[in-house]
């Protein structure tokens, strides 16, 4: 399985993997340790297969002329059911152009009709912790509703990452995306 992910500014991915640590510190999430260099992000894009060398050669001119784009996160949520928390951005023109663009121009290798990440299913949120039980989630929620306010931050680069395993998630491919 692969993903194609949203990585941020350097500052904006210290402040989420402090959070990360200050979570494990609390025995509340070890979200952060359970995948190997784990990286901050937002999902664009998952696949069941991938022609990774003609994906590359694609994702390389794509991005070739794209600039950064700028991201605010000031909301924190969960999905149903799920022991996932996360940071949610605020839905800015932009940010939706960016995603259904994407969408647009690699729709020849989408391979699961039914992914979340598509256009018009698509939920962008960059996880601060997952898989926790009820009374985790309530206590990953307080910690974090009042840890520190609005992030301003930018999307600096896109990623392909290899889902190999629970433990190790590879990036496969990454292109920075020009400054603004």
């Amino acid at each position: 399985m692969y993903g194609v992910i949203a990585l941020f500014d350097e500052r904006t991915e210290q402040m989420i993997k402090d959070i990360w640590r200050e979570l494990s510190e609390k025995s509340i999430s070890f979200y952060a340790e359970e995948v190997e260099d784990r990286k901050p992000h937002i999902t664009l894009a998952s696949y069941k297969d991938l022609n990774c060398i003609e994906y590359i050669k694609q994702l390389d001119v794509f991005y070739e002329n794209k600039s950064e784009i700028d991201i605010t996160f000031n909301t924190i949520g969960t999905f149903l059911n799920s022991g996932a928390l996360f940071f949610s951005p605020i839905v800015t023109k932009e940010l939706l152009e960016f995603h259904s663009q994407y969408h647009k121009h690699f729709k020849g290798f989408n391979d699961n009709p039914n992914s979340l990440y598509l256009p018009n299913k698509w939920i962008p949120h960059c996880t601060l912790a997952n898989r926790l039980s009820t009374e985790n989630l309530s206590a990953a929620f307080n910690y974090c509703l009042t840890r520190n306010g609005t992030i301003y931050g930018k999307i600096k680069e896109v990623s392909l990452i290899e889902v190999t395993n629970r433990n190790k998630v590879p990036q496969i491919y990454s292109k920075v995306l020009k400054e603004l």
